[in-house]
């Protein structure tokens, strides 16, 4: 559930309405619920309430500050993917032992910076890195933590791109070669295995898939402990689901009651990677109509805010509901609502039956937290968007709108060129 309901005609951010908010801080503009954002971080912690666990957010969802400082505040750790999520995480007061570091492509600057970190443990994707590790942190004189992520061969029935955990995919070690990795891991000096790490993708929205994967993995850790390595941590990934048309995705608790009695009497620490089904819903971009234009079968609404301001549409096919800001009786029209980047890919939605709005007014593209803002760019010489936190009926800006200056703030010119 999340807290931009409609009060009469004018939809609202929790106790404010999001058009006083847009014509304060312009367009495009990110909106954030505070209380969504708290309620849903909450349904995990108490999903898996009275067992040992650790709430990970998936900072690639969403990398901003003050959203990482909710988390943070509230006992929450970090899944990272790269030197720049662990720089922002830690600024943010997340500590650097719930922080977990996966991704395919760690450069040995990154990992120095890790280990002096000191975070928890890395996921390590491949033998190559395992050996990568080993010797870095050799030179460092330490030993890095690490869990092996396991590719446990599992479909979890979402879109192609966003998938993870099929043997084709670049991700993980094949759980056919699980073993061998671990006595690989277990023989090096400068490596410290703790733990095993699965994820099979995101938008999941069905229990199943985890529940397979989590088997599997249970097998192979079972036999782990058999051969005397010592697990400490099961990290089950994320992926769980949102709502964003008709989907009815499990909630955390639907998740924590299928996984916790697989569990049995193993004592490990369990750590969950949510990022999607915290920030999804806790978030909206407004965006303002700057012209309509008739087409030969249908209508134009061309708006301000772009795929380089939300590019899950054009990347995924994505769906997102669009709602008028102040909603009237209309004529139903059949439309696509486009951005002003020079691509024919920049839209927001494509042959979608809408209200007819006149120029000038709002649309609020719902279900915008996660990766919204995280994946936006600078393409066309576009400042990026303003971000704001709500709640109640306080606002905070927890982003600045980029100014033209921004755009060029980082270039050089050559002294010939001068």
């Amino acid at each position: 559930m999340h807290l931009f309901q409609y009060r009469g005609s004018e939809l609202f951010a929790e106790d404010l309405p999001v058009m006083e908010l847009a014509e304060k801080y312009g367009t495009p503009l990110y909106i954030y619920s505070y209380n969504t954002l708290l309620r849903h971080f909450r349904a995990y912690t108490d999903a898996f309430n009275g067992y040992p666990h650790i709430i990970c957010f998936a900072v690639k969802a969403n990398s901003n500050s003050a959203i990482l400082r909710l988390f943070a505040k509230n006992g929450g750790g970090a899944d990272i993917v790269s030197g720049g999520e662990l720089y922002i995480t830690l600024k943010a007061g997340i500590s650097p032992r719930k922080i977990v570091y996966a991704g395919v492509g760690k450069t040995e600057e990154e990992i120095l910076f890790a280990l002096k970190s000191k975070i928890l443990m890395f996921n390590v994707e491949s033998e190559n890195e395992l050996r990568e590790i080993d010797r870095v942190a050799g030179i460092m004189k330490t030993r890095a933590a690490v869990a092996l992520r396991i590719n446990p061969d599992i479909d979890p029935e979402t879109h192609p791109y966003i998938a993870t955990g099929l043997r084709k995919h670049k991700f993980g070690i094949p759980i056919e070669d699980a073993l061998e990795n671990y006595r690989i891991a277990s023989r090096m000096r400068n490596v410290n295995v703790i733990g095993i790490h699965k994820h099979i993708g995101s938008q999941i929205t069905k229990v199943s898939p985890f529940v397979d994967a989590l088997k599997r993995i249970l097998i192979l850790m079972d036999k782990l402990i058999a051969q005397g390595v010592k697990i400490e941590y099961l990290n089950v990934g994320g992926g769980l689901g949102i709502f964003y048309r008709n989907e009815e995705p499990p909630v955390p608790k639907d998740l924590a009651k299928n996984l916790i009695p697989l569990l049995k009497e193993r004592r490990v620490t369990l750590i969950i990677e949510p990022g999607r089904s915290i920030v999804g819903n806790a978030g909206i971009l407004v965006t303002k109509t700057l012209f309509l234009k008739e087409g030969e079968d249908k209508e134009f609404i061309i708006v301000d805010a772009g795929m380089n301001d939300l590019i899950r549409p054009s990347l995924y096919d994505a769906y997102h509901h669009i709602l008028p800001v102040v909603r009237k009786k209309r004529k139903t029209i059949f439309a696509d609502v486009v951005g002003p980047i020079c691509e024919s890919g920049d839209f927001l939605a494509k042959d979608r039956e809408l209200k007819k709005i006149k120029q000038g007014e709002y649309l609020a593209v719902m279900s915008a937290g996660a990766y919204g803002f995280s994946m936006s760019s600078n393409y066309n010489s576009r400042p990026k968007a303003a971000e704001v936190m709500v709640k109640g009926r306080e606002h905070f800006l927890i982003r600045e709108r980029e100014t033209y200056s921004d755009l060029i703030r980082n270039d050089m010119i050559p002294p010939f060129l001068k």
